[in-house]
């Protein structure tokens, strides 16, 4: 399954809570359980923060989480939300102790994944790590919590875990449902709240994410995957336009990158706080695509203060023109809007009623909040 596109769900986990809701219907719970979600607090929305796979793939260490650490602090980041530091796979030995305990390798992570968690706490930040619902992780390298669900989520909580990103590999085809359901509740049995990041493998991010739109909501969230601003590859418009597909459909927004040495315009792009607030909006409702037109995407969801986020997609290199109607952004067509430009942090000049007439360069987007005047 290596090289494969993950696909995630996300939910907040503590004593007395349950997972409620994976792709369509994984877990089919009440909705008196699903509100119990939000009685930890956790995950009311979409979680922020940095995790180590996209990047450094299994070259971690405790050195590179304490430096990345500081740098969330350093630069700003924490204080914009990004607060979770998630250690990914690699972090362990290839066998579980004589207790069946899993071990950090002392190699990587000599002080201990305790002392590596008050270190992150220490600066007011949050820890996650990383396991498997099946008998190794996705790398081969360390053993999955099958059969061993309670016995790891009591580890992870006496070492101060706050976040467990939980993937799918060498699962002998048992059904999900179960493999998960076991470490949700072994979590809860902890007492500790931990928020609980299933994955599912997937080929499709941003599109396939769209189709599971109803089921994001403060408590659980979908999860396209870690960012991949600041890793190469793409350009700048190009990063733009995957930060903003993640920012309005309410994903996690996880830096993929070496924050530690990014460059000028990553840290544009990631410290972009009006984009941020969109994706944090306490109204918390996943955006869809409103209209589609092959290689040329608009996009729309609701926002507190009966506002709207609108988001253009230009997928093409040639120039094109993309309008908004007010109908498929759910305004009414006698609606008088301002509208903000969340890129080029301004107010556009002029009010719009009905449509807004765009042209977007190759590759690129525009993102917006349209707040209605008068209707």
């Amino acid at each position: 399954m290596m090289g494969m596109k993950k696909y995630s769900w996300s939910s907040s986990m503590s004593s007395g809570a349950m997972v409620v809701v994976y792709f369509v219907s994984l877990f089919n719970v009440a909705a008196s359980n699903r509100r119990s979600l939000l009685d930890n607090n956790l995950g009311l929305t979409p979680p922020m923060g940095w995790n180590s796979w996209n990047h450094f793939r299994c070259g971690v260490n405790e050195d590179l989480v304490k430096q990345t650490a500081d740098a969330l602090v350093s630069t700003g980041l924490a204080k914009l939300g990004y607060n979770y530091v998630n250690l990914d796979d690699c972090w362990g030995l290839s066998l579980r102790d004589s207790q069946g305990n899993l071990v950090p390798d002392p190699a990587k992570f000599p002080s201990g994944m305790a002392a590596l968690a008050d270190y992150v706490h220490s600066l007011g930040l949050k820890f996650g790590i990383y396991g498997c619902a099946g008998s190794r992780t996705c790398s081969g390298t360390m053993p999955g919590s099958l059969e061993h669900e309670q016995q790891d989520a009591n580890l992870f909580a006496s070492w101060g875990i706050d976040y467990l990103k939980y993937d799918n590999c060498f699962n002998f085809d048992i059904n999900p449902k179960i493999r998960y359901q076991k470490m949700s509740d072994a979590l809860n049995n902890t007492g500790r709240p931990i928020f609980y990041n299933i994955c599912e493998w997937m080929l499709y991010i941003a599109d396939i994410n769209e189709f599971f739109a109803e089921y994001a909501k403060p408590g659980a969230w979908n999860d396209p995957d870690m960012l991949e601003v600041g890793n190469g590859g793409m350009s700048f418009d190009q990063y733009k336009v995957h930060y903003s597909l993640w920012a309005i459909s309410k994903a996690p927004l996880l830096i993929g990158c070496d924050i530690c040495n990014m460059s000028n315009d990553t840290f544009t792009i990631l410290a972009n706080e009006e984009v941020i607030a969109v994706n944090q909006d306490s109204l918390g409702v996943q955006a869809k695509k409103v209209r589609d037109f092959g290689e040329q995407d608009v996009w729309a969801g609701p926002l507190s203060g009966n506002r709207t986020a609108v988001l253009l997609v230009n997928r093409k290199a040639m120039e094109v023109r993309i309008d908004v109607l007010w109908p498929d952004v759910g305004l009414p067509e006698n609606a008088v809007v301002e509208v903000r430009d969340l890129w080029e942090h301004e107010t556009l000049n002029t009010t719009f009623q009905g449509i807004m007439i765009n042209h977007l360069t190759g590759f690129t987007c525009k993102m917006f909040v349209f707040t209605p005047l008068s209707t």
